[in-house]
Order: structure tokens, then sequence, then C-alpha cells
């Protein structure tokens, strides 16, 4: 249900606020607008008006907005931004079926986007938006339908459906191993390591697994996997990388184990929606479709992902 008219002004006032707010300038804001600079004072003041709010201050020939105009200017902005947002979405798509979709980089553009592909031709229609996000986030402020989430099953305010297990090796580019004499677990410690930032206590929980005391770990830090694997390929280091998402590598011998040591698996991937958009066709479609696509490749390889 809709709140008084009297607290929805019409798109127009917000408009003219909005890029009078934005570029600091009536005149701006009506070059932009393609109005007369009165026509959009006029605007500005009727809003104003509506809201019993004085949203400027007028200094001479200048604008400036008051507290409680800047903070309103933020909120309206990205409301109008989300309007043109699913304008865009309708005109690319008129036929309804957008699935607007967060997914991690790495796993977006190793494993997912190649196989896209295959949920459309299922799908003809339908059209999946794809918008990388590194952290869990709000649904109720945003206008993505569901994300790609890795770690413990907590995502506050989220339905989350299991997709699979992470597996991590230490990989390495032959060279590297060779250089450094790489035969055992422990052979590992005296060699440089890449360290990922969100995940920085994963090579102690490698170390633990493997049972083998270590001091203070040290090395480069990256906020992503791509360059860590490029740098582990260009023999910077050892780097624990998921297993399916470097299959390409491990095939080209750009990268191999650095040693022959017992898997370990660092958390789960999930697919994260509102649970009031579980029944929205497009998502109800994109989750039986991953969720079978995964089960396939397991039983295709002998139950590993992307082997």
């Amino acid at each position: 249900m809709l709140p008084p008219r009297r607290f929805l002004p019409s798109f127009s006032l917000l408009a003219a606020f909005e890029a009078a707010a934005r570029t600091g300038s009536v005149t701006a804001a009506a070059n932009e607008l393609g109005l007369t600079q009165s026509a959009v004072s006029r605007q500005i003041s009727a809003l104003e008006k509506q809201l019993g709010v004085a949203l400027f201050l007028r200094e001479r020939q200048t604008i400036r907005l008051t507290i409680a105009g800047d903070a309103y200017a933020r909120e309206v902005r990205e409301a109008l931004r989300r309007i043109s947002n699913a304008s865009l979405n309708l005109r690319a798509n008129p036929a309804g079926g957008t699935l607007n979709l967060a997914i991690l980089p790495f796993f977006g553009t190793r494993w997912l986007t190649p196989r896209i592909r295959h949920f459309l031709d299922a799908h003809p229609g339908m059209v999946v938006n794809l918008i990388t996000r590194l952290e869990p986030f709000d649904f109720r402020f945003d206008t993505l339908d569901a994300a790609i989430h890795f770690g413990a099953a907590r995502w506050p305010g989220a339905a989350l459906t299991f997709l699979m297990d992470e597996e991590v090796l230490p990989a390495c580019s032959p060279e590297f191993r060779l250089r450094h004499d790489l035969e055992t677990p422990a052979d590992v410690l005296k060699a440089p390591l890449l360290h990922l930032n969100t995940r920085p206590d994963a090579w102690e929980q490698w170390f633990k697994t493997n049972r083998i005391a270590f001091d203070a770990l040290h090395g480069m830090l990256f906020d992503q996997f791509m360059p860590m694997v490029e740098a582990a390929a260009a023999g910077l280091g050892a780097a624990l990388l998921p297993r399916f998402l470097i299959g390409r590598e491990l095939e080209r011998g750009l990268l191999v184990p650095a040693v022959e040591a017992e898997g370990m698996e660092t958390g789960q991937y999930y697919l994260a929606y509102p649970p009031d958009r579980a029944t929205y066709p497009p998502l109800a479609a994109f989750r039986s479709w991953i969720t079978m696509e995964i089960e396939k490749e397991r039983l295709a390889n002998g139950g590993r992902i992307g082997q």
C-alpha cells in the first residue's frame, strides 16, 4: 500500500530537485532537463511547499543544499536510479522474466558465465543480468533478486539454497615447484605464499589440516582470486586455489599442485535470495537449473565439480 498522496511528489518535481542537488546549479539542471531556469525553480519551490521543508539555501545567484535537503537528495537519487534500472530491464525484456543476480567475480567468470547460455537456451525470453558483489547486502534495499554466496550458511533476511562445497589445493607454476624443491607439505613452509585478504587464515588452516607446525606466515596479499592465479602462474608464490575454478590452468600446465597433500574444504557456495521472491519465475527457474547443473557435473566427474 502506498503512503498518502501528499508524501508522493510527482516525478517531475523530484527530477528537478535531484538535478539541481547533483549539479549545484538551477541553470545546469535546467539545461540537463531541457527546461527554463524559472521552470526548475518553480518545481523546486513546489516540492518544498509540498514537503514543508526547505531543501536549498538561496544565496544571491547560487543554491546550497540544507542538511535535510542533502539527506533527501541521497534517497531520491537512489529511488530514481532504481526506477531507471527497472525501466531499462523492462525495455530490454518487455515480456518479463529478468533475473538480477549478484555474483562473486572468480566464480562468475570461471564457472557461471561459460554455462549460463545453457540456462538461456532452456528458457528463451528470460534475461539474466550479472552484477559483481563481494559482500552480503540487504535485499530489502537493493534491486537484486538473488546472489551467489560463499562461506557459512548465514545471510540475514535471506533464504539459502546449497550449491556445492569448495575444495582448495596449493598450486604454483612448474618452475616454482622445481626452484623451491617442493615435495612434501612441510616443504611449502620455505616457499613464498600468496594470500587472499578475504581468507586471511587459509594457509594456517591448510598447515593445521596437514599437521604441520608453523610460525607467522607472510607473503603477497590479494583482494581477488584472478590476480592471485596470475601471480601463481608467473612463479611469484604458491596459492591456495579452488580446484574447480583453475581447471584451465591445470590443463595447460600453467599451474600444478605444489605438493601432494590432503584436500581441504574451505566453505560452501549458496544461492541467496529474499524468501518472498522464492516463487518469482526467473529465480525459481534459475535455482532449479543451477542445482541440476552442479549435480550433473558432480556425477560426471566422480563426485567433484569442474574436473
